[in-house]
């Protein structure tokens, strides 16, 4: 039998579930609360045959997950997914070189250039920060003097993040777009994200219905993922009216407490049957 350490944060409605699916199937389990861990980098003090990652903050998943990693641990995610998912730009790249059909995308690095860069590939566009979720800090651009305050309002936030300048074209999406859930080789399900707001995250108000996994989507998503390192992640995906599916960003500790009613999954089961999987190598 496994013996399975979370690594959490606060316990969510997902870590519950998760937890729950654990106890019923009666494995081996240990709670690590990122906010009293405490690394040895030299020795490994952890003994563990597989990690789930459920961290709410990045960096205390990313270098958990690298300590695990060189320690010989398997972990769910990799430290590898994390790294291309918790950064949109790494994302963005990823899904370039895979051939994944993308939004378009340009980055630059001074307000001068970024000005430039906005106004070559038109307006609307999308300014986002290349780490963030729950679609928290995007903004849409429509115009030269919006783009102008934007941007030195980024500069005096003087933030690492900040000083970076990641520019989407703006999708016309039809008033929805799609979650997507990967997990090893499959698809398990997808939800359309619904709003009259540009931004359709649940979490800031979009509502959840059922998505049929079609071919297409499927064969979309599995490339999308096995770009960024596979594992268990969540694709959001944008129609276009004229290219078809693209997909958008990853999420590697993804969400999915209003998509299992919404699609008749038991979400929190296959992620443990993967995690199961992971751990007997």
């Amino acid at each position: 039998m496994p013996k399975i350490g979370i690594l959490c944060s606060r316990i969510r409605v997902e870590e519950k579930l998760l937890i729950e699916e654990i106890q019923r199937r009666g494995l081996d389990f240990d709670l690590l609360d990122d906010r009293e861990l405490i690394f040895d980098i030299q020795r490994n003090g952890y003994h563990y045959d597989v990690i789930l990652e459920r961290c709410i903050n990045h960096s205390r998943a990313l270098y958990s997950l690298l300590l695990f990693r060189d320690w010989g641990i398997p972990t769910v995610n990799t430290y590898e997914v994390a790294e291309n998912c918790g950064n949109k730009l790494l994302t963005t790249s990823a899904l370039v070189r895979a051939g994944v059909p993308t939004p378009r995308t340009m980055v630059a690095y001074t307000p001068e250039s970024a000005l430039q860069a906005i106004e070559e590939m038109g307006y609307p566009v999308v300014l986002k920060p290349g780490v963030g979720s729950w679609g928290r800090l995007l903004a849409k651009v429509n115009d030269r003097e919006a783009a102008e305050a934007l941007l030195e309002h980024k500069q005096v936030l003087g933030s690492y993040h900040h000083s970076i300048y990641y520019i989407q074209e703006y999708i016309k999406k039809p008033g929805r777009d799609i979650r997507a859930f990967v997990v090893g080789d499959e698809t398990i399900c997808a939800i359309y994200r619904s709003s009259p707001h540009w931004i359709t995250n649940t979490a800031r108000g979009g509502k959840a219905s059922n998505c049929p996994v079609t071919p297409e989507l499927n064969e979309l998503c599995l490339k999308g993922a096995a770009a960024v390192g596979g594992g268990v992640v969540a694709l959001d995906i944008f129609e276009d009216e004229h290219r078809g599916l693209l997909v958008n960003e990853i999420n590697y500790t993804m969400e999915f407490r209003n998509s299992i009613d919404t699609t008749g999954v038991n979400i929190p089961a296959k992620v443990i049957d993967y995690v199961v999987e992971v751990a007997k190598g």
